[in-house]
């Protein structure tokens, strides 16, 4: 699965002009890479796909919340969609612009509603009637008006894995679809908040249009009836959750999901804000791992690597497919590998039933890493963290270092 940024050459994977061995033997691995060009062609692709509505687009900080990837949208304009005081203050240090910033979550806390309010974010995405209130008192203590949205449970399913779909009547996230009208005026009623905007989101990794536009309509739907209480909405946010490939999976071209949502948006004057994640940072990133140790069996052979679960959980969490590729190519006769880790877990793996033609000691790379890979990583058997490195064209940066062991007990105390 090669793309723009990924080639080829001479046996060798290249990312952009950078040759993936030559980052493994000078960072070591495991190792998170991420390719610049890619994240910026992906985050242009919103810009230019939906130039006619002119939206505020939001990344979605949980994907991918490296200082350098943040700084990277903040220089194209991007807003920044968050859900923790810890986010907010990686977007500021950044260099992004609070004013850009929507707050979602299910469970703010007081201190995080008091920071986000003195950092003048953009609004906050209340997701229950106690959350409400909470934002309320926090706000008239401040003698401020807090802007809000509430998030809307549209119970649309969005076809995905049940661990990332988000918007049903079974998931926690968001206000139930008919509540939606009684929380609206009692929130317009209340001297702290400001009514502003109507929002959902209904999952990830979602490869078709049809969810969105279902959700979509229930959204505007409550829009116009809220318009005809008198309760007026200034912006529409749908969320993110479009989709990449990580198989053989078919994406909607962008033009057409923004056709799709200019036609059902109509002649309202609604500003409209998107919250994309996985599709600004998923492939733009890989996870560079060696094989220490070739081990057949008698009904698998194992390809043992250095990166474990404790580096991409997502294989282990949602069963998710990620390609892997050999970074130099050589010959030989390729056998199928189960490429497992060295966490003490039989759930420890990273890719089944792969074709590769193997020796100890080779790199691989394992491909569509940029989202929910480093962000979800652990220290489980007290494993260091990988180090990241960012490559702009033929240059490679160190954009977090590996940890330490010194590192992970740096907060510890023995008791005696």
């Amino acid at each position: 699965m090669l793309t723009p940024q990924l080639t080829r050459r001479d046996g060798a994977l290249f990312y952009e002009n950078v040759a993936l061995e030559s980052v493994a033997d000078r960072f070591g691995s495991p190792c998170y890479v991420y390719s610049r060009a890619a994240i910026e062609a992906n985050f242009l692709a919103y810009v230019e796909g939906f130039a006619a509505l002119n939206p505020l687009i939001c990344y979605a900080v949980k994907a991918n919340s490296n200082l350098s990837v943040l700084s990277i949208l903040a220089e194209h304009g991007a807003g920044f969609d968050i859900v923790s005081m810890g986010e907010l203050k990686r977007v500021i240090a950044a260099g992004g612009d609070p004013a850009k910033v929507i707050f979602s979550g299910v469970a703010k806390r007081a201190e995080e509603i008091e920071f986000a309010l003195r950092q003048r974010i953009y609004c906050f995405n209340i997701e229950s009637e106690s959350e409400l209130h909470r934002v309320n008192a926090v706000a008239s203590e401040m003698g401020e008006r807090a802007r809000i949205t509430f998030r809307i449970n549209p119970d649309v399913d969005p076809k995905t894995h049940p661990y990332i779909s988000t918007g049903l009547k079974s998931n926690k996230f968001g206000v139930a679809h008919g509540e939606a009208l009684r929380l609206y005026r009692l929130a317009a009623s209340m001297p702290g908040i400001e009514v502003h905007g109507i929002e959902c989101h209904i999952g990830s990794q979602i490869t078709e249009l049809s969810p969105f536009v279902d959700a979509l309509r229930r959204l505007l739907s409550l829009v116009d009836q809220l318009a005809d209480r008198g309760i007026a909405i200034a912006h529409l946010d749908i969320g993110g959750g479009r989709g990449i490939v990580y198989d053989d999976e078919k994406l909607a071209p962008m033009s057409l999901f923004a056709e799709a949502v200019a036609r059902e948006l109509g002649d309202r004057n609604l500003k409209l804000l998107l919250e994309p994640g996985r599709s600004i940072v998923g492939d733009a990133g890989l996870l560079l791992t060696r094989v220490e140790f070739l081990k057949p069996g008698e009904t698998k052979n194992f390809a043992i690597v250095d990166a474990g679960m404790n580096d991409l959980l997502r294989p282990t969490l949602y069963d998710a497919f990620h390609p892997v590729l050999s970074v130099q190519d050589h010959p030989g006769n390729a056998l199928t590998y189960d490429v497992v880790g060295p966490v003490c877990e039989s759930g420890d793996w990273l890719a089944k039933d792969r074709k590769l033609v193997l020796n100890e000691g080779d790199t691989l790379a394992v491909l569509c890493a940029g989202a929910y890979g480093m962000v979800m990583a652990s220290n489980y058997n007290t494993r260091g963290r990988a180090a990241e490195v960012l490559i702009e064209d033929d240059e490679m940066h160190l954009v977090r270092e590996r940890e330490t062991f010194d590192d992970l007990i740096a907060h510890e105390r023995i008791v005696k």
